[in-house]
């Protein structure tokens, strides 16, 4: 079985590692661990803007990946951007093996709303099997209600589904099952390389 790295980027609060650890098996056939250490954002902040560079994050999160991981996805607290949007609540390598979450408008708190955890959990579970579909090279979805539409604000994760539409799912299970019978190869590779 494939298994998810989950890294926290920044502060995070470890109880929302551990339910998204627990939740994200439950929509897809992977097993997720949370990685003992911490990747600092500090490099991708842009004061102009007061916001982080999501691209960059996911640049250095490529130097993090090793032979045998499967994908790598980061989850993090703070303001995330990309220069032709405004704000963005996730990022990943279409095809490749890095994804980025936040929980910085996705918090209830962000809107001048009590606090909901519930939601927030909602919220960080269908951004993130989004930003993974990505990569595994699906495409924003035209119906509303799945994982893979487009959201430009929080209100439209909100009326999203946390599962795939059948379309969606086929593609998604053809990949997972080509990716864990690659799994093995990859292993021999990598011991090749350090020989």
């Amino acid at each position: 079985m494939n298994t998810l790295q989950l890294l926290p980027v920044g502060k995070v609060e470890v109880a929302l590692l551990r339910d998204l650890s627990v939740a994200i098996p439950r929509r897809l056939d992977v097993a997720c661990e949370i990685l003992p250490y911490v990747l600092d954002p500090t490099p991708s902040y842009h004061p102009e803007r007061q916001q982080y560079h999501s691209s960059e994050i996911l640049w250095r999160m490529q130097a993090l990946v090793r032979p045998q991981d499967w994908r790598l996805l980061a989850v993090t607290d703070v303001d995330l951007y990309i220069p032709i949007l405004k704000y963005v609540f996730g990022e990943a390598q279409m095809a490749g093996s890095c994804a980025l979450v936040s929980t910085y408008r996705l918090r209830q708190e962000f809107y001048g709303l009590d606090r909901n955890d519930g939601l927030l959990d909602q919220r960080l579970l269908k951004e993130s099997v989004h930003e993974l579909g990505h990569t595994l090279e699906l495409r924003h979805c035209q119906n509303y209600r799945c994982v893979m539409a487009s959201s430009h604000a929080v209100e439209w994760i909100d009326l999203r589904e946390a599962a795939l539409c059948g379309s969606c799912r086929s593609q998604v299970e053809s990949k997972l099952k080509q990716s864990a019978r690659e799994l093995p190869r990859n292993d021999v590779a990598a011991q090749i390389r350090s020989s």
